[in-house]
């Protein structure tokens, strides 16, 4: 099966930045879409960002002209970079692709979701 993983959080102070990785295994035939949500205890699970392939990324208000989508087909490594980073990102991050991908059963089309990783941005 398609599994993500995440990576490249962790703890940094204001005005830092992070750069989140999420690389999928398995046979990706396409990217179709690429989705950042992020979740902080308590709180709904908000999308931060998202791109599909071949067109403009769209960003949350928020981190418009801060967070930035990048793909590596090469790898089957999605980025999301994150500078000046505020207190009021804090949360764990998701990445969501939609992938076209050979499987057991065949090619086949889904989304699939990374484990999360966890940002932490102290003042």
């Amino acid at each position: 099966q398609v599994q993500l993983v995440e990576s490249g959080g962790g703890l940094v102070q204001a005005g830092g930045s992070l750069r989140l990785s999420c690389t999928a295994s398995g046979i990706i035939l396409h990217i179709n879409k690429v989705k950042w949500y992020r979740q902080a205890p308590g709180k709904q699970r908000e999308l931060v960002a998202e791109m599909t392939t071949g067109s403009s990324p769209n960003y949350a208000e928020h981190v418009k002209g801060r967070f930035i989508i990048s793909q590596d087909n090469a790898k089957k490594t999605v980025y999301l970079q994150m500078n000046s980073l505020k207190p009021e990102d804090t949360a764990v991050y998701y990445c969501n692709l939609d992938l076209t991908a050979a499987r057991d059963k065949g090619i086949s089309r889904n989304e699939h979701w990374g484990q999360g990783t966890q940002v932490t941005v102290s003042s």
